[in-house]
């Protein structure tokens, strides 16, 4: 497996604290920014091996599940970290919480024409 991809999110959910939301919202997020065209020259894009991780004030609250299938291919695993931001809303409740997100991607590329360079 070679790693194609990098991207970064931000996710928030500003009323309620439900960190799956603020995940799920930076995993959009950092997918937006990144056309895979080089796995459908390749190879298949649910070939793929995909990694995110997810920081947030309380990991135990995101479910991983929901936020494996806001990816549309490849084989996802997902990871939670204590990160993130919770901060006070503009009513004085304690009702932001911010989510930084990564998503990586790998291809198996033997047997292409396509190499990286290194």
């Amino acid at each position: 497996m070679q790693p194609l991809i990098l991207e970064l999110g931000m996710g928030a959910d500003v009323h309620g604290h439900d960190y799956t939301k603020a995940a799920l919202r930076g995993v959009s997020d950092a997918i937006r920014h990144s056309s895979l065209t080089v796995f459908y020259a390749w190879k298949h894009p649910s070939e793929m091996k995909v990694e995110v991780t997810v920081g947030v004030q309380e990991p135990d609250k995101v479910d991983r599940e929901a936020v494996a299938k806001a990816l549309p291919f490849g084989k996802v695993e997902v990871k939670v970290v204590k990160g993130g931001l919770n901060d006070t809303g503009m009513g004085g409740a304690e009702d932001i919480a911010l989510a930084a997100v990564s998503v990586k991607a790998w291809l198996d590329t033997s047997g292409h024409p396509f190499r990286l360079k290194g």
